[in-house]
């Protein structure tokens, strides 16, 4: 399959696959589950499932099995049984670092990059972003989390991202997050105005990944000065201006390709 077919499947997938795993958290087990649970309403009135039936399940941050509606209560809750002793898929070497975008936006791109399966995602404050874009509800109350949680049940995981905010560039590289992995990462910044080259043409690697890409207005001289000072290449994703969530996945599904994770 050519490269722009990978990613023409995998964008369509992002944005159409239906929720294919309940997840629980460890707190909620034994627990009635409410009648106006986003998980009851799918179970009950998407499903159609009723009680005794089974669905797919997993405990964040566990397993994957199956679930169980042992009950389903007058005031519309239900209660439930969980067995979920399946390993989960493995969390996926690329790391993904984005400029602050519009809060809708930050939300989808976490929930699509959830479902993609990288092991981490970083927000930062860029130079040519818009900075009351940095002030976003979503890490505060719950938002972000709950959009990682919706990409990883879409896809069957039980294990979200890790997610980490830099007030700029330069603190990012600075601390180098991705120093941990044993194998030295490919350091990659999304660039269409000063390219060194596409990241489509690059060669397939075992190496992890490590990807960079700017808010709506992309870097600034200094960022990129920073970036090759770092040891990044900057590599375009073609000739068109993307929005910043389109571009994060576009780059991810690229980056999955090029270390032979995408089957």
């Amino acid at each position: 399959m050519c490269q722009n077919s990978v990613v023409l499947r995998v964008l369509f997938l992002c944005y159409t696959v239906p929720v294919n795993l309940i997840l629980f958290e460890a707190h909620e087990i034994g627990k009635a589950l409410p009648r106006r649970d986003e998980r009851t309403i799918h179970l009950l009135k998407v499903l159609h499932k009723k009680a005794g039936d089974s669905f797919e399940a997993g405990l964040l941050d566990g397993g994957r099995g199956s679930g169980k509606i042992e009950k389903i209560n007058l005031d519309g809750s239900l209660n439930f049984s969980l067995d979920a002793q399946g390993s989960p898929p493995p969390r996926l070497p690329v790391r993904v670092a984005v400029g602050f975008s519009r809060p809708i936006q930050v939300r989808r791109l976490l929930r699509d990059l959830s479902s993609l399966g990288v092991e981490a995602i970083d927000l930062l404050g860029t130079e040519l972003g818009e900075k009351s874009y940095r002030d976003t509800k979503l890490l505060d109350d719950g938002g972000a989390r709950s959009a990682l949680i919706e990409g990883a049940a879409q896809s069957r995981d039980t294990a979200i991202p890790v997610l980490s905010v830099f007030n700029d560039v330069e603190n990012w590289l600075r601390q180098s997050p991705w120093k941990g992995h044993r194998t030295l990462p490919l350091l990659i910044a999304a660039d269409n105005v000063r390219p060194e080259g596409a990241l489509s043409r690059i060669a397939p690697t075992k190496r992890p990944m490590v990807l960079a890409i700017g808010s709506e207005r992309g870097w600034s001289d200094r960022e990129r000065d920073l970036f090759e000072t770092a040891g990044f290449s900057r590599l375009s994703l073609g000739s068109r201006a993307l929005r910043t969530e389109t571009a994060c996945v576009a780059a991810a599904v690229l980056a999955l390709e090029k270390i032979g994770e995408l089957g």
